[in-house]
């Protein structure tokens, strides 16, 4: 395509799979076809410094095509998926009023979920509240807190275990912080989809192989990390000071190797664990996009080409 011109105006595509399917490379290979730019939709690969074990896209292949959101915190900078759909938002409407196409690219389900579908704004955490619920949990126990929510929120005492403290003291937060049940309070403040926010449709695209090549490439990427210096930037992050509690720090990978580098395991037991549990999550993140309603499933193999990739999309 003439780079020169304005790319004619495309749906935006959000495309997804598991770990190690190809989704940076065909990310980037379509993003050259339609003139796009691609918005990061990884949960670790927001993090500065954790490169190798996030499989963060190289330099290179973010001068062939500006990323978005990549390395925007340290290590011990905290996210969520509220947070992280206001930012991919307002990245993609940005690139959009400069003229340009979005690719929405990435792995981490829950914030593809929340970018595409929105999130009901809901009020923040008030410490006071919490201690007092937390209090009485202690003194009278969890079920009689639930008890507490039927009488003000029957459908959420509905939906919540009387033993599932968390949702219990959070349906009762939004409760006294704005006078009205947590189910009317979101109907009120329906999330808004990104279609409807931009008024573009979005073109959902799941990428799958045969589990079988897919176990292997996990394999094969696995060795590889280690290949480039994957221990060595675990070490480089424990000597800043970065605590390996931190969430980052306990995703796949990283959890590993520290285990391995604090002397719980071996480097072999670290490597063969890492393994089994990338692919227990890719077969995870497999579960998660099939229950997403709209995805069009390629296999990733057939798209090798940015002429397979044109022909599929159309």
């Amino acid at each position: 395509m003439d780079s020169s011109r304005s790319p004619a105006p495309f749906p935006v595509i959000a495309l997804m799979g598991p770990t190690a399917v190809g989704k940076t490379s065909i990310a980037i290979r379509l993003a050259r076809r339609i003139g796009a730019e691609i918005v990061n939709v990884d949960s670790v690969q927001i993090y500065r410094r954790l490169d190798i074990g996030s499989a963060k896209p190289t330099i290179e292949e973010r001068q062939m095509v500006p990323h978005h959101l990549v390395d925007i915190l340290e290590p011990d900078e905290p996210m969520d998926a509220a947070r992280f759909s206001r930012l991919a938002r307002r990245v993609v409407r940005r690139l959009m009023e400069g003229g340009r196409n979005v690719i929405l690219a990435g792995g981490t389900g829950l914030y593809m979920r929340a970018i595409l579908q929105g999130i009901s704004p809901v009020p923040g955490r008030h410490p006071g509240l919490r201690q007092s619920f937390m209090e009485a949990a202690d003194r009278f126990g969890t079920p009689w807190l639930h008890a507490r929510l039927k009488e003000v929120d029957q459908e959420a005492a509905s939906r919540i275990s009387e033993n599932d403290l968390y949702r219990i003291m959070r349906a009762l937060e939004i409760f006294y912080e704005t006078g009205m049940a947590m189910s009317r309070w979101i109907q009120r403040n329906r999330p808004i989809p990104l279609h409807e926010e931009l008024g573009r449709p979005v073109l959902k695209i799941g990428l799958m192989i045969p589990r079988r090549e897919l176990y292997a490439r996990i394999d094969q990427r696995v060795d590889q990390m280690l290949e480039e210096g994957f221990v060595e930037e675990v070490e480089g992050l424990l000597a800043a000071g970065y605590s390996p509690d931190l969430r980052p720090l306990q995703s796949i990978g990283y959890r590993h190797i520290i285990g391995f580098l604090l002397g719980g395991m071996t480097l072999e037991e670290a490597v063969r664990e890492l393994k089994r549990d990338t692919r227990r999550f890719a077969k995870r993140q497999l579960t998660w996009f099939r229950s997403e309603p709209g995805i069009e499933w390629f296999d990733a193999r057939g798209l090798r080409r940015e002429k397979d990739l044109w022909d599929a999309l159309h």
